[in-house]
């Protein structure tokens, strides 16, 4: 049996609040394009944890770590997000 976690974030832009739901192989597809494409440091992404990938604890602080990584992501592109990471955050629905 396969099981994974779903990251639920919560996006804020000015009065516009939504959520979106991501896998952590999500998160590593973006990293690794945004590495890619906008030279960000590969280092910044949480890493992958093997053991005890699913227990509360650790998916309580893999939850406040990518919510950190978005959040460093959205500081680096104060002005526009590169289109990789406005379509993962779902800008295009919400934000117009």
């Amino acid at each position: 049996i396969s099981s994974f976690q779903v990251y639920i974030i919560q996006v804020s832009v000015g009065s516009h609040q939504w959520t979106v739901k991501h896998r952590y192989s999500d998160f590593h597809d973006l990293h690794e394009k945004l590495v890619s494409e906008k030279k960000i440091d590969k280092n910044l992404l949480p890493p992958k944890k093997i053991i005890g990938k699913n227990s509360k604890s650790l998916v309580e602080k893999r939850q406040k770590e990518l919510e950190v990584y978005l959040q460093t992501l959205l500081v680096k592109f104060p002005v526009t997000a590169p289109k990789v990471l406005s379509h993962f955050l779902h800008f295009d629905l919400y934000v117009s």
